[in-house]
């Protein structure tokens, strides 16, 4: 395997680095947006979550091609170990803040009309908060919310891409087999014309959801991952070829902001995540630095961080909406912006870690463990085992 770092067969390092500082964007991001402090790019966790995206794109395909001599990708016990590993990756930590989110929404909410007393531009919808009927608590338990138009943003945590990832999970053995039959340059492009012609039926409808919760809104950025997995180890021209490819991919005016400026920086992150992963095909002083960053991004303290991002994402609005409302009644418009997001952030912060380190040890690593273990109990390997 070439012009990928590796510390072993089974993980790329800077991609633990890559992930902690996309948790850092959007945490960033929201503080920015809450407090009235516009910088460019930074202000926009939209691409932090992009960023997730095509890292999400690029690990299910990496773990995927690698377990293909053990898992075929034509098997259908395949796709239900993928689809447990990923249940018990993502659910049980999800569980955990949608618990806390429906219980505390409308306390939330009082914050959130705290803030747009000072920034009203950030005000959302209240029934993000208020929402705790069973409908909305069922529809999010069972991650059907994101394909819905009324419930992808129903709710105080920034779970729109939760469900927008399950959805995903859900496709990705279908499409691994499209791509095992055609090709990777032609699966990709047949894969992502799909999308398009879907969204072209009815840009109305896909016009109508708060958030690009939905995948077709997305798959497009999934795809500059996946194919930024399938370059590792072809030839030089090949990466470059897959990674071109992967930011126009990653730039098709669908989903989320279309203006120019958005689309380029989706293209960007592509590019960026192809240098630092690939950065043996470009050569020269450009392929020098990007070594070196791709090694710092590998190293323990972005290690860490990369397995603190999971739980980040998922926790640092119950805490910085609250942090924000106390900034803005505490400090009032007549305080500059950068004042109240430094008070809200100093707030945040250490209370995020706190969160992130009880939970990753007490629900995020038991959960995954418990994935485990059931797939390694007599009774699925029974199961699974006649259609291997």
């Amino acid at each position: 395997m070439q012009n990928a770092d590796r510390s072993d067969n089974s993980r790329i390092g800077c991609l633990d680095g890559l992930r902690g500082l996309a948790s850092l964007w959007v945490l960033v991001g929201h503080g920015l947006l809450l407090s009235g402090w516009h910088i460019p790019l930074v202000a926009s966790p939209d691409f932090g979550v992009d960023l997730f995206i095509m890292i999400s794109g690029f690990l299910m395909v990496f773990h995927y091609v690698q377990r293909r001599s053990r898992e075929p990708w034509e098997a259908p016990s395949t796709w239900i170990a993928f689809w447990i590993r990923r249940f018990f990756r993502i659910a049980p930590l999800y569980y955990a803040a949608l618990a806390v989110a429906i219980a505390i929404g409308p306390w939330l909410g009082e914050a959130r009309v705290d803030i747009a007393s000072v920034v009203p531009a950030s005000m959302t919808s209240m029934e993000r908060y208020t929402d705790q009927s069973l409908q909305n608590i069922l529809l999010h338990l069972s991650f059907v919310f994101g394909a819905l138009p009324d419930y992808g943003f129903r709710t105080a945590l920034p779970d729109w891409s939760i469900g927008l990832e399950m959805q995903y999970y859900l496709a990705l053995p279908f499409l691994m087999l499209v791509i095992g039959r055609i090709g990777w340059l032609a699966g990709a492009l047949a894969v992502a014309a799909a999308g398009i012609l879907l969204y072209s039926l009815s840009p109305a409808f896909f016009a109508s959801y708060e958030m690009p919760s939905v995948l077709v809104l997305k798959l497009h950025v999934f795809l500059a991952g996946m194919l930024c997995a399938a370059a590792i180890g072809r030839p030089h021209r090949t990466v470059l070829l897959f990674a071109l490819l992967a930011g126009l991919l990653a730039a098709l005016p669908i989903g989320g902001r279309t203006v120019p400026v958005a689309l380029a920086a989706r293209a960007m992150i592509a590019f960026g995540m192809f240098g630092l992963i690939h950065h043996a095909a470009l050569g020269g002083v450009l392929a020098r630095i990007l070594s070196r960053l791709s090694a710092l991004l590998g190293s323990r303290p972005f290690h860490l961080l990369g397995e603190a991002s999971y739980g980040i994402y998922l926790s640092h609005l119950l805490v910085l909406l609250p942090a924000a409302g106390f900034a803005a009644t505490t400090l009032g418009a007549s305080t500059p912006a950068p004042v109240r997001f430094a008070l809200a952030m100093a707030i945040t912060i250490p209370i995020v870690v706190a969160i992130t380190w009880l939970a990753y040890t007490t629900i995020e690593m038991p959960g995954r463990a418990l994935g485990r273990r059931l797939l390694a109990s007599p009774i699925l390997r029974t199961v699974l085992r006649p259609a291997r």
